[in-house]
C-alpha cells in the first residue's frame, strides 16, 4: 500500500494508491469529500439515519448491529463499537469493492477513507457483510439484534436448522434469495439458523454455508444472537428486515400459542 502524508486512525494507512484494486489515487480531502454530501440518499448520511431508526425499533442498542451500503466499486460502512444513534457521516469507513483479498476473520482490509476520530474501527461484521455482496450480489447489508430473532431462535430450539412460516401477509414483502421475485402468501418462507460464536467475526464461514445450502433465503438468523438480511438496495433491505422482523415476532407468539407455522390451519 502506498505511503501518504495524511491523518491515520490506527495501524492503517487510509487512503489506498498503486495496489488500490478500485484504481482510485484519492489524496486526504478526496477520500473526506466521499462521505461529505448534503444528498440525504448519500450512503453516509443514510447510514446515520437509519441508524438512528434501527435504535428507536431496539435493533441496534449497546452499540451492536450495523448497516453497510454498497455504491458501484465503494462500500459504506458504519464503525464498530460506537453509539449507533450517535453515528455522523465522518464517522463512516469507506472500503474498495472488490477487495484484493475476500474479508476473512482477523484479516487487514483495504481502505479508502478510515475516520480520524481515534478509536474508530470497521465493523466487525465487515467479512458477513461481504457474504452478502459476493454470495447474493447485494446492495446493502443489515445486521440487528432484534429481541423477536433472538426468542425465535431459542422457542425453535436447538435441532432447528431454520424457521420456517407459510400463509402470512407480510411473507410478500421478502425476496427470493434477498434478491430475486417477492415470495407469495401461499409460500413457505424459510430462513436458516447459524450458531453463534464468541466472535462476530467468526460467524463468516457458518453464514456462508447456510446461504450457499439456502439460496433462496433472504437472510440468516444468528441463535441468541440476531440476523443479517440483505437486499439489491438499502430500501429493499430495510423493507424485508421489517418484514422479517414482524414474522419472527408473530412466529414467536405462535409457537407460544401453540399454532403450526406452516399451513392454513
Amino acid at each position: 500500500m502506498g505511503a501518504t502524508d495524511t491523518p491515520t486512525s490506527g495501524s492503517r494507512t487510509p487512503y489506498h494508491h498503486e495496489d488500490d484494486p478500485t484504481g482510485c489515487k484519492l489524496n486526504y480531502h478526496e477520500a473526506e469529500a466521499l462521505v461529505e454530501s448534503d444528498d440525504p440518499e448519500h450512503p453516509a448520511n443514510l447510514i446515520c439515519e437509519l441508524c438512528r431508526e434501527f435504535y428507536k425499533l431496539g435493533w441496534v442498542t449497546g452499540t451492536g448491529g450495523g448497516i453497510s451500503i454498497k455504491q458501484g466499486n465503494l462500500v459504506f460502512l458504519a464503525p464498530s463499537g460506537v453509539q449507533k444513534e450517535r453515528i455522523k457521516p465522518e464517522h463512516i469507513f469507506v472500503l474498495p469493492y472488490p477487495q484484493s483479498a475476500v474479508p476473512r476473520p482477523g484479516s487487514k482490509r483495504d481502505m479508502i477513507r478510515v475516520p480520524k476520530k481515534t478509536g474508530l474501527k470497521e465493523s466487525a461484521c465487515t467479512p458477513l457483510f461481504w457474504n452478502a455482496f459476493t454470495m447474493r450480489n447485494a446492495g446493502a447489508c443489515i445486521h440487528t439484534h432484534s429481541q423477536h430473532a433472538v426468542l425465535l431462535t431459542l422457542l425453535l430450539g436447538k435441532k432447528a436448522d431454520a424457521f420456517r412460516i407459510s400463509h402470512q401477509e407480510m411473507i410478500k414483502g421478502v425476496r427470493i434469495g434477498g434478491s430475486g421475485k417477492t415470495l407469495r402468501f401461499f409460500d413457505t418462507l424459510t430462513v436458516p439458523i447459524i450458531e453463534n460464536t464468541a466472535d462476530e467475526e467468526d460467524l463468516t464461514d457458518g453464514m456462508a454455508e447456510a446461504m450457499a445450502k439456502y439460496p433462496d433465503a433472504a437472510a440468516i438468523l444468528v441463535r441468541r444472537h440476531g440476523v443479517y438480511v440483505w437486499g439489491n438496495t438499502w430500501e429493499q433491505a430495510k423493507t424485508q428486515a421489517e418484514c422479517l422482523d414482524y414474522l419472527f415476532e408473530i412466529g414467536c407468539k405462535m409457537l407460544q400459542a401453540g399454532l403450526p407455522l406452516v399451513g392454513d390451519d
